[in-house]
């Protein structure tokens, strides 16, 4: 009886032995594996470390809150930038210098952003951000908007196109085009009128209607609402509030209206010129003749063009 019960006893032990070795994190093969896999860290005694923490504060900029501005009213504000010291020293110890160049920034958000702010109109973007944005309010000119669009596709810039309801009910076949193309669309009213001189209920019908119909043939409802002829009153920023629009106007004005030389047009804006510049615009041949030159001059001078959308955003471009 004692010679079958020895093998089992045997057995049993062996098992728990090995069980055991396998569940003991401080055995040697586990920690061996362990070192395998782990991804080693910076030394933070290493002397390129240390001078990278140094230094960093001297490249960090704090995050800017949006305000509303004595002059331009409501602003957004920008993020900061702070520097990921890990990601830092990681680019650089290959090298094993310092090297500003190679610096990894991480963007920190502001307390305060545009939808904690009241409402008011928005005439630009941060001056800070090396962003202009081309409004193009669209009432008339539709035969201009296929080569606008064909410059900007040529120029690979996205504008934001505010359109009229009672334009798009007629011309849906550009409103499409304009989507298609990549481009953002804003809200410009139904039929034109004077914003500023009409009620309440109007003004909401008038902001409204237009929604439905870009909602119709779009799929979505416009955020940005640029009162024609830039007319408003607290009134008509509140009302587009309440329908959670913010009324965008411009800090340089082509006057394209009144049909100046291209020439003409492009020194009048980039007189003016600034990072964070709403440009306004309209379908004309001044503009049709004039916007391929214009985008050049203003990407010479260093600066991105893209949608309202991106110019109220908080985001750095370093």
């Amino acid at each position: 009886m004692m010679r079958r019960f020895v093998p089992i006893v045997v057995f049993v032990f062996m098992v728990l032995v090995s069980y055991k070795a396998f569940e003991n994190p401080y055995s040697s093969s586990y920690l061996t594996s362990m070192k395998d896999q782990v991804t080693p860290v910076a030394n933070t005694e290493d002397a390129l470390y240390k001078e990278i923490e140094e230094k960093a504060q001297e490249f960090e900029k704090p995050a800017e809150d949006a305000v509303i501005h004595d002059v331009w009213k409501k602003m957004p504000g920008l993020n900061g930038l702070e520097v990921d010291i890990d990601q830092s020293y990681k680019k650089m110890k290959k090298k094993g210098t310092f090297d500003e160049s190679l610096l990894v920034y991480k963007q920190t958000k502001p307390e305060v952003s545009l939808n904690d702010l009241p409402a008011a109109p928005i005439f630009r973007g941060h001056p800070d951000k090396q962003m202009v944005s081309l409004n193009i309010n669209v009432s008339w000119g539709e035969e201009y908007i296929p080569d606008i669009l064909n410059i900007l596709k040529k120029n690979k810039v996205k504008a934001t196109f505010f359109i009229e309801g009672k334009w798009a009910n007629k011309n849906v076949d550009l409103v499409e085009m304009i989507q298609d193309e990549g481009h953002e669309i804003g809200n410009h009213a139904y039929n034109h009128p004077d914003m500023a001189k009409i009620s309440r209920d109007e003004i909401q019908k008038q902001i409204k209607q237009t929604n439905d119909i870009l909602q119709a043939i779009t799929g979505e409802k416009p955020k940005w609402f640029a009162p024609p002829s830039g007319s408003w009153t607290d009134e008509v920023v509140e009302q587009a509030d309440l329908l959670g629009m913010e009324t965008i106007l411009w800090t340089v004005d082509t006057i394209d209206w009144k049909k100046p030389a291209p020439d003409v047009m492009v020194g009048r804006v980039m007189s003016k010129l600034e990072g964070g510049s709403f440009v306004l615009m309209h379908p004309t041949t001044s503009v049709q003749n004039g916007l391929n030159d214009l985008i050049l001059k203003i990407k010479q001078k260093g600066y991105t063009i893209d949608t309202v959308t991106k110019m109220l955003d908080e985001k750095r471009l370093k």
